[in-house]
């Protein structure tokens, strides 16, 4: 993935002629079950947003995703933003992030994907963006840094940023080389932290390489089961449908879990069947707007509220799961009118990271 380029950038202008592979992908981690000892290792939170590169090379400017599709007509405010800067050749890995309700909104996030413009504008204008700064692939000279240790990098990554005028949608990323540190990020924060990513100082940036590492936090919640799904095409349970009780008393969609074993599945259907009956969810229901909404979004069947099972769950945007759950365990001995939203974790905001941070 490193060849191809250049060691100085062209005189001709455009994101093209940049010392960088003209495909170049952010480097990535690998998931691992507990954060790396030893020296020469600095970590840094795991943020929730979209994972985006930032070029700049003269009037030209480019948002790139993940996957290396363009963000850049999503994200109106952080493209003007970057052009306003005096700096004209750039390069910058970071997270793209909106917060509301004091927050970090994935939500928010994928509303921005819409094809409308105008649209994109007005989400742009009434839920602005952040861009939050962890890595830096151009010296201020334009030279390529690819090839240069991470602890240089984050040098002219904090020289760049230092650099701007206060610009309260660039943020730096916080980070530390001591390991208790950041395991007392992930012990101290209730959960409240995505997890940390473990990175060498000595490497150079790997483009599209699974060459750091990350740890999640994952959490548990004891949930009311408000209803269920056949598996397509079969009559065995395919995944349960969850719910937690909200202020007014009503029990609220927060997700799903399918980790069910085939032995178990003919024995819990039975089961289920026998407690079918309307309405199931009280509050939101499946049925709903979701991100999950297919054309089997309404085919579930509700359930009396009897049941309580203990899942696994990584995160929370918008008071749902945002991935699918792993069940635990049942719980017998807990009361449905228990499993309330007040168990979950906060959601991870800058201001929250701050205060985690400093103590």
């Amino acid at each position: 993935m490193r060849t191809g380029w250049s060691a100085r950038p062209r005189k001709s202008g455009g994101i093209a002629t940049l010392p960088l592979p003209p495909d170049l992908l952010p480097m990535e981690a690998k998931l691992v079950d507990r954060l790396p000892a030893g020296e020469g290792w600095q970590f840094e939170p795991k943020w929730d947003g979209f994972r985006c590169l930032a070029f700049r090379a003269g009037a030209e400017l480019e948002l790139r995703s993940k996957s290396g599709r363009s963000l850049t007509r999503f994200f109106p405010e952080i493209a003007a933003l970057l052009l306003r800067l005096a700096r004209r050749t750039l390069a910058l890995d970071g997270e793209l992030v909106i917060a509301t309700g004091g927050a970090l909104s994935f939500d928010a996030l994928q509303l921005r994907l819409h094809p409308a413009e105008s649209r994109v504008r007005r989400l742009a204008a009434e839920t602005p963006a952040t861009f939050i700064l962890f890595d830096c692939l151009l010296d201020s000279r334009g030279r390529s840094l690819l090839e240069t240790p991470l602890a240089k990098r984050r040098e002219a990554l904090e020289a760049f940023h230092a650099s701007v005028p206060d610009e309260p949608a660039l943020w730096l990323s916080p980070y530390t080389l001591d390991r208790s540190e950041a395991q007392s990020w992930l012990d101290r924060s209730g959960g409240a932290l995505d997890g940390v990513v473990a990175k060498r100082s000595d490497a150079p940036y790997r483009p599209g390489e699974r060459a750091m590492l990350k740890v999640k936090r994952l959490r548990t919640a004891d949930c009311v089961v408000g209803g269920f799904r056949y598996e397509r095409g079969s009559r065995l349970v395919g995944s349960l449908l969850l719910g937690l009780y909200n202020d007014e008393g009503r029990l609220d969609h927060v997700g799903y879990t399918s980790s069910i074993g085939n032995a178990q599945r003919p024995g819990l259907t039975r089961r289920l069947e026998a407690l079918i009956a309307p309405p199931g969810f009280t509050g939101e229901a499946p049925g709903g707007p979701s991100r999950w909404s297919t054309a089997r979004t309404g085919e579930w069947e509700p359930l009396r509220t009897e049941l309580v099972a203990e899942v696994c769950y990584d995160q929370v945007t918008g008071k749902r799961f945002r991935h699918g759950t792993r069940l635990l365990r049942w719980r017998p001995d807990k009361a449905p009118e228990q499993c309330t939203f007040d168990q979950l974790e906060r959601e991870l905001g800058p201001r929250l990271l701050a205060e985690l941070l400093e103590h």
